[in-house]
C-alpha cells in the first residue's frame, strides 16, 4: 500500500486520493527566463518518476505543471535581450520543452501560464479583498498574513520567528504601504515601461505566489491531492499559497505536500544566484541524455544529490551494466526454444522481483531501493542468458518486465537493429579466422569494430554483440 511521507504532518501516511483511481498533482513549474539547471531539473526528473509510478499502480493522474512568465527576472532578461517579457517567456518555454523531452519527462496534462490567466487572478484576488484577507494601497494589493490563523503549518515557522527581522527582508518604501511587514503582495503597481494588465485596484501584475493558488484550484479543484515542488519553496511560496487558497475557497488546498531534495556542487546547493550550476541545455550535449535521467530519477525525491564527475560516472557505468542486461537476454532470442519445462520458475521469479519493487517504490517513492530490485533482476537475466537452452517466452517475459520498470524512470531500452553488411561481414570473417588460429587478424577486426562502437563478447555460445 503506498505512502507519502508530508511535508504538512511531517510523517509517513497512507495515500488516499480524494477520487478512487485518480490523483490530481500540481507541480510548481520554472519562472522562464533562462535555460534551466540541473538542480531545476532534479524537481521536474524527480516528480515525473512519481506520476509514472502512479500511472503503472493504475492511476489516472491529472498532472498540472504551470510556467511563471511574467516576473521581475524575466523582465531584467528582456532588456538585456532587447526582447518583450512575451518574447522571452516564449523563447524559454520552448528550450525548456526541448531539454525536459530529452530528459524522457511526459508533458504534464496542462502546462498554464500566468498570462493566459490574468483575469482569474484578478477575480481570485477581489475575492480576498471582499473577505479582508487583502487589501490594496497605492495600485499594489497584499495580503493580511495575521489574518491567516494556520499560518506557518506548512513550514513550522511561527509568527513570532518571521516577526523578528521582518521590516529588514523588504525595501523601505514598501514596508511604508503594508499595515504589517508579514503582509506578502499579490499584485504589484505597474512601473514605467514594464508590462501591465488593468485591475480594480490600478494596473499592474501578480505577485509571484497568487499564480500558483489559482492556476492549482483552476485545474484541479480547490482541493489537489498532491502539491509538490523543490524542497526551497516550503516557505514562502508554498506557505503563501496554503493562505491564499484556503482563505479564498474555505477548504483545505491540498492533502499531500512532497519536496525533493536539492542537488548538490562542492557541499552547496546548486542555483543560478550563487552562480555553481549546470545547464542542462549543455549536458545533454556533452553525454547520453538518459544518462543524467538515470542520475537524478534513482536517488529517492527526498534526499539530496551531489552532482560531481564521479558521481555522473557512476550512473554510466551503472545505466551501461542494466542495458547490457537487456542486451544479452535480447540476443539469446536469435537461438530459443519455443519453450522449456522450467519456463515456470522463472516466471515466477519474474512476479517475486515484480512484488518487492512495488513493495520498495511503495515506501514513498523509494527510487533507490526500487532501482536495486532491478540490479538484481538484470543479474537474473544476465544468469538464464549464459543457459545452453533458453525459453522465448521466459525471455520476452523478462524483456517486457525489464522495459516496464525502467520506463517508470524514464529510461527505455531498445533491441539494436541488425548490423550493416559490412560489420555483420567482419564478425563472419573474425569467427573464420579465429577457427584459423589467425589471431592477428582476429584481433585487428576487434578493434576495427570497437571504433564502430561495437563490443564483441566471446561466449560458449558463441561470440555476441552489443553497442557501446
Amino acid at each position: 500500500m503506498l505512502k507519502i511521507y508530508n511535508t504538512l504532518t511531517r510523517a509517513k501516511e497512507l495515500f488516499t486520493p480524494l477520487e478512487a483511481g485518480k490523483v490530481k498533482m500540481y507541480v510548481c513549474g520554472p519562472t522562464v527566463y533562462n535555460y534551466i539547471h540541473i538542480g531545476n531539473a532534479r524537481s521536474t526528473v524527480a516528480f515525473d518518476t512519481v506520476r509514472r509510478y502512479l500511472e503503472y499502480r493504475g492511476y489516472q493522474v491529472d498532472f498540472v505543471s504551470n510556467f511563471t512568465d511574467v516576473d521581475d527576472k524575466i523582465i531584467k532578461a528582456a532588456k538585456e535581450l532587447e526582447l518583450t517579457a512575451p518574447e522571452v517567456a516564449e523563447r524559454f518555454i520552448q528550450a525548456y520543452y526541448d531539454d525536459t523531452m530529452a530528459l524522457g519527462v511526459e508533458k504534464a496534462t496542462v502546462n498554464p501560464r500566468v498570462m493566459d490567466n490574468i483575469p482569474e487572478i484578478i477575480d481570485f484576488i477581489t475575492v480576498l479583498i471582499e473577505k479582508g484577507y487583502a487589501y490594496a494601497v497605492a495600485g499594489d494589493v497584499y495580503y493580511r498574513t495575521r489574518k491567516f490563523k494556520k499560518y506557518g503549518q506548512l513550514s513550522g515557522i511561527s509568527l513570532d520567528e518571521l516577526e523578528v527581522g521582518a521590516s529588514n527582508r523588504t525595501e523601505a518604501s514598501e514596508n511604508e504601504k503594508k499595515e504589517d511587514p508579514l503582509d506578502f503582495a499579490l499584485w504589484k503597481a505597474a512601473k514605467p515601461g514594464e508590462i501591465s494588465w488593468e485591475a480594480p485596484w490600478g494596473a499592474g501584475r501578480p505577485g509571484w505566489h497568487i499564480e500558483c493558488s489559482v492556476m492549482a484550484t483552476k485545474y484541479l479543484g480547490d482541493t489537489i491531492d498532491i502539491h509538490a515542488g523543490g524542497q526551497d519553496l516550503t516557505f514562502p511560496h508554498h506557505e503563501n499559497e496554503i493562505a491564499q487558497s484556503e482563505a479564498k475557497t474555505g477548504h483545505p488546498f491540498a492533502n499531500y505536500w512532497m519536496h525533493n531534495g536539492f542537488v548538490t556542487m562542492e557541499n552547496e546547493k546548486m542555483s543560478k544566484s550563487l552562480g555553481n550550476f549546470v545547464l542542462v541545455h549543455d549536458m545533454i550535449k556533452q553525454m547520453d541524455p538518459q544518462i543524467l535521467r538515470f542520475f537524478m530519477a534513482t536517488t529517492q525525491y527526498r534526499r539530496p544529490i551531489s552532482y560531481n564527475d564521479t558521481t555522473i560516472e557512476e550512473a554510466r557505468v551503472n545505466l551501461n551494466r542494466l542495458k547490457t542486461a537487456f542486451d544479452n537476454t535480447s540476443y539469446r532470442l536469435t537461438d530459443a526454444v519455443e519453450q522449456t519445462s522450467e519456463d515456470q520458475q522463472y516466471l515466477d521469479q519474474l512476479v517475486e522481483f515484480k512484488n518487492h519493487f512495488i513493495n520498495e517504490m511503495d515506501d514513498d517513492f523509494n527510487a533507490a531501493n526500487g532501482i536495486t530490485v532491478i540490479y538484481e533482476m538484470a543479474k537474473a537475466m544476465n544468469i538464464y542468458s549464459e543457459q545452453q537452452e533458453v525459453s522465448a517466452v521466459v525471455l520476452k517475459a523478462m524483456l517486457a518486465q525489464y522495459q516496464e520498470l525502467m520506463s517508470i524512470f524514464g529510461i527505455t531500452f531498445e533491441q539494436d537493429t541488425l548490423l550493416d553488411d559490412k560489420i555483420e561481414a567482419l564478425i563472419e570473417e573474425r569467427t573464420a579466422a579465429r577457427a584459423n588460429k589467425d589471431f592477428q587478424r582476429s584481433d585487428e577486426i576487434r578493434d576495427l569494430l570497437k571504433r564502430e562502437g561495437i563490443i564483441l563478447d566471446d561466449t560458449p555460445q558463441g561470440t555476441r554483440w552489443r553497442r557501446k
